[in-house]
């Protein structure tokens, strides 16, 4: 079995170390320095990198992590990320040997152009498990830089007909925030209201929020929750339009989050 090792860094980031007695794959290195600890810590050899997007906070420790240790970088062939030697894009499969474990890529744009996620099939080694970047987030999703709001609730489409058991590492912690706003889109939403006290309470402690799973977001996360009559009659009352189509309503929800 494989195990999966949070690295925390900067502020709320999580950098993901996927690893068995030996080697080591991380997702999202977006400073070296913790990296490095962790992998002498357990003792481990870093044998690939996984890059979901171009931003610094993902991709800043990289470079300093490929010359020490000699491994690949997967990333998509779109992003102008100079350290990225094995171009991936939706649909393919990338074999980690050292691992024995194959991830399926699946382009999620809306966050930025060309962001992945990096899907980990339930096998004998793993479980279902989804590294989404800052697509999705426990409670919420990423913000709009350079995507629209079509293409990201398309992509969040995808991520929503993973299987229901698939654990969710997203890259940052921000589920205590996002709850906040889940509770105030949906007063009356009982599964928002009762986790929001269980995250306050594992993070007054220090512990991490995530991993979540796909089955949780879809009663907790607004943005997955846009067919909602409550979130649809919010959506309207605060849109420009009284007949919304669903993209339309995510993109009004997105914007209520960006000025919460």
């Amino acid at each position: 079995m494989i195990a999966i090792t949070s690295i925390p860094a900067f502020n709320d980031n999580y950098f993901w170390l996927i690893h068995d007695n030996n080697n080591a794959i991380v997702v999202d290195p977006g400073l070296a320095e913790p990296v490095l600890y962790t992998l002498d810590h357990l003792n481990l050899e870093l044998t690939g990198i996984l890059v979901t997007h171009h931003h610094a906070d993902h991709c800043g420790g990289i470079a300093e992590l490929k010359t020490k240790y000699q491994c690949p970088v997967w990333g998509s062939s779109k992003d102008n990320i100079a350290t990225i030697d094995r171009f991936c894009d939706d649909g393919d499969f990338i074999d980690i040997e050292e691992l024995s474990i194959k991830i399926q890529v699946i382009s999620v744009p809306g966050h930025t152009r060309n962001h992945l996620a990096y899907f980990l099939p339930n096998s004998q080694q793993s479980n279902n498990v989804l590294f989404c970047g800052d697509t999705l987030f426990s409670a919420g999703c990423g913000r709009l830089f350079e995507g629209t709001a079509e293409q990201m609730w398309k992509s969040l489409q995808k991520l929503m007909d993973l299987p229901d058991d698939t654990h969710i590492y997203p890259a940052h912690e921000y589920t205590l925030s996002n709850l906040e706003f889940a509770a105030h889109i949906e007063p009356d939403n009982k599964m928002v209201s009762d986790y929001l006290q269980h995250v306050s309470l594992l993070r007054k402690i220090g512990i991490p929020s995530l991993p979540s799973n796909i089955n949780l977001e879809k009663q907790i996360n607004p943005f997955l929750r846009i067919k909602e009559p409550a979130i649809q009659k919010i959506a309207q009352s605060n849109g420009n339009a009284t007949k919304m189509n669903d993209s339309q309503v995510f993109a009004t929800i997105r914007e209520l989050k960006d000025r919460y």
